[in-house]
């Protein structure tokens, strides 16, 4: 995807536009922080769209951060409390700043769906009517600016 000149954001809500989940369409703006190519990248966050496996539970936009903050700052050591800690702090810091925004973390409160019922797992297909009713595209976009901010604001 031809994206170099645009904003992370912009770039998270094209690919969104462009029939990607939430998560691999945040997590792909970003993939250069992940030290994992584009494809990799969209590869891995593909079962994390629609809050979950199409489960309608943690927003996808939301597993998107927690996935690229994972990548950026984490490390693979098993015993380290640290950067767990400092992982599950920046991730907590950003799930409140989205919560602030969108209301929830959770896909079927966002999407004003019935929690705690799983949806068919067959996608819907991307209509004009689909992308009409959905708020995802610019639920990503604002997640993408948010997490581009953050990362600018806690150096590695």
């Amino acid at each position: 995807m031809e994206k170099e000149n645009l904003s992370r954001a912009q770039k998270a809500k094209d690919y969104f536009l462009s029939g990607y989940t939430c998560c691999q369409s945040l997590s792909a703006a970003f993939y250069d922080k992940t030290g994992l190519d584009e494809s990799t990248v969209l590869r891995l966050t593909l079962g994390f769209g629609a809050g979950v496996g199409r489960m309608r539970e943690i927003c996808g936009a939301v597993s998107g951060m927690a996935f690229i903050v994972s990548a950026y700052y984490g490390d693979s050591e098993s015993g380290n409390t640290e950067t767990k800690k400092k992982i599950y702090s920046y991730i907590q810091e950003l799930a409140s700043q989205f919560k602030k925004i969108n209301g929830s973390v959770v896909c079927a409160d966002i999407l004003g769906l019935e929690r705690g019922r799983f949806s068919s797992p067959s996608p819907e297909k991307r209509t004009d009517d689909y992308y009409k009713k959905r708020p995802c595209a610019e639920i990503v976009f604002g997640a993408a600016d948010m997490l581009d901010k953050f990362l600018e604001s806690h150096p590695k």
